[in-house]
């Protein structure tokens, strides 16, 4: 064999050794980056149960970091051409270590179990007008009946056609009462009533007040305010008609011997105002130290 041929059969088994020992190397980059692809994945996994989820970034930077030492190696035992291999082996472990990050079973677990955030107050729900209308549609009609009578305690009209508004006349009154005979004196036919349906009626209590004649006493306050704790939420029930509180007022007001007001004691405006002040300062006592029945003396 002649020196050019062995020369060539040389340079022949270097390449192939040279070939061989860059292939070594890179399966040996290829092994440390799923290593370390294993070791995040772990450490994410194992971290996504604790408080926090760590930072991809932080990660990001810790796979380039060992990533380029090792490609400083490989770039020692190879050569100058294993730079460029070296960069793009960083960059396919960065993507695999976002992915590491953002699809792990233990990120995807906490995401389905995130809630989103309610914002404002729950809506509260409007109270049921059709409840109330029906309920004073049927009273109303009922009560109508009733007054056709010739001898009927009360009569009931509408203010304004207002189905929510009523003026309640008390004809009858307990005729042995000073105040059955105040009436017969004055010549005053009936007792003049106002009654106001708030909108969650029948489960909150009418507004009553008695317009005309001023009363003194009978449980009768300023601006006609009545002090029945049937006419509070807490006496209340839904049950309880309108003829029923008409006719417990009539009770009441003779029972504390009410007495029209021949010349009325108090400067204050007698009107829907003012019984409403009065009324509600009644609620406060009353809900504060109970219903006690005073003494009659008292009104």
């Amino acid at each position: 064999m002649s020196s050019r041929s062995k020369e060539r059969v040389v340079t022949a088994f270097r390449k192939i050794f040279h070939k061989s020992s860059n292939n070594n190397n890179h399966n040996n980059i290829n092994n440390n980056n799923n290593n370390v692809n294993n070791n995040s994945s772990n450490n994410n996994n194992d971290k996504v149960d604790g408080d926090t989820v760590s930072n991809p970034n932080n990660n990001q930077e810790g796979a380039a970091a060992s990533t380029s030492s090792m490609g400083g190696a490989g770039g020692g035992a190879s050569g100058g051409g294993s730079s460029s291999g070296s960069s793009s082996k960083n960059a396919v472990v960065r993507m695999a270590a976002d992915q590491a990050v953002w699809d792990s079973p233990g990120k995807r677990r906490r995401q389905d179990r995130k809630v989103a955030p309610t914002t404002g107050r729950q809506p509260v729900a409007a109270p049921d007008q059709s409840i109330r209308s029906r309920r004073l549609m049927k009273e109303y009609r009922e009560m109508e009946r009733l007054q056709t009578k010739n001898d009927a305690v009360f009569t009931v009209e509408l203010v304004n056609d207002s189905l929510f508004e009523w003026h309640v006349r008390l004809h009858v009154i307990d005729p042995d009462s000073h105040l059955a005979r105040d009436m017969l004196e004055l010549g005053v036919p009936a007792i003049l009533l106002h009654l106001s349906f708030p909108n969650n009626f029948p489960f909150a209590p009418p507004f009553m007040r008695v317009v005309e004649p001023r009363i003194e006493k009978g449980y009768v306050m300023e601006g006609g305010a009545i002090c029945m704790e049937l006419l509070t939420p807490r006496g209340w029930a839904s049950a309880y008609t309108v003829e029923a509180v008409i006719m417990q007022f009539a009770a009441s007001v003779v029972k504390g011997q009410g007495r029209i007001a021949r010349k009325p004691k108090s400067t204050k405006e007698f009107s829907r105002r003012t019984a409403e002040e009065s009324f509600r300062s009644l609620v406060k006592t009353h809900e504060k130290y109970g219903w006690v029945t005073p003494a009659l003396s008292d009104g």
